[in-house]
């Protein structure tokens, strides 16, 4: 029997699986949602499963890989939009703000992941790790580009701004939350207010 792809070359079943997880996982809890529930949810046997994912936690890790694929996505839109390093930054706050108001509305994806996987050394924290490296040492080089006095602090707060607006926009709502992160974001990249 011949594996269903897509025209990337990814097999069907696998993209079923893995974008049935993501919505579930995203909107109830990793631990809250079983394997049982994702193979029906995606219509595919157990040992299509077990073919793509050896374990739930693979999966999970896929699931985030697929979250960092889109942030990271994201960034190279941006870059490719302009050259200024200044309207680079900007265009990565309004990103992010916007990433919060439409795609992100429950937090983050990688905070809610790491709070379910409290062990360090887990495959999920590792990659929450390498995501979260990947995203402050970009913030980074933005903010070295646009001559940023001390980018490894100025990125340090552009992190913790992020965070926090994705705690804040679930909980109070992205209308009360977007003015002051995009006002804080700028601040701490040294924009002009």
């Amino acid at each position: 029997m011949a594996i269903r792809t897509t025209a990337t070359g990814t097999s069907v079943a696998r993209e079923k699986l893995l974008a049935t997880a993501s919505e579930l996982f995203y909107r109830e809890g990793i631990h809250a949602v079983g394997v049982d529930r994702i193979i029906g949810e995606a219509g595919v046997t157990r040992a299509t499963f077990y073919r793509h994912f050896p374990s739930k936690e693979d999966l999970v890790e896929a699931y985030l890989g697929v979250e960092d694929a889109t942030i990271r996505d994201a960034f190279d839109r941006a870059g490719e939009a302009t050259d200024d390093p200044g309207q680079l930054l900007e265009l990565v706050i309004e990103g992010l703000a916007d990433d919060v108001a439409r795609l992100h509305t429950r937090g983050c994806p990688f905070i809610n992941a790491a709070a379910e996987y409290p062990e360090a050394d887990s495959g999920v924290r590792v990659a929450v790790g390498e995501h979260r490296a990947w995203f402050r040492g970009t913030l980074e080089a933005l903010l070295t580009g646009a001559g940023s006095s001390d980018p490894e602090v100025a990125a340090g707060q552009l992190v913790l701004l992020r965070d926090a607006a994705m705690v804040g926009g679930y909980l109070d709502g992205w209308e009360r939350v977007r003015p002051a992160f995009v006002g804080a974001a700028r601040q701490a990249a040294g924009l002009a207010a």
